[in-house]
């Protein structure tokens, strides 16, 4: 009862539908894809510093 069944995601597809009109909503898709793109790269460069760190090669040494 406290799920998401097949049919919410149907509304909420329709309700976006109406509030972003059609013409938007790719744009406003490939815009979410952009930054997400841009935030797991920044995460894994994030991931990156911290394992240099640890072995004692920070950037800031070089």
């Amino acid at each position: 009862m406290n799920s998401f069944a097949p049919w919410h995601i149907v509304v909420l597809l329709i309700v976006g539908l109406v509030l972003f009109g059609s013409k938007k909503l790719p744009d406003s898709a490939r815009s979410l894809g952009r930054s997400l793109r841009i935030f797991k790269s920044e995460m894994k460069e994030l991931n990156n510093d911290d394992k240099n760190d640890k072995d004692g090669n920070s950037s800031a040494d070089k």
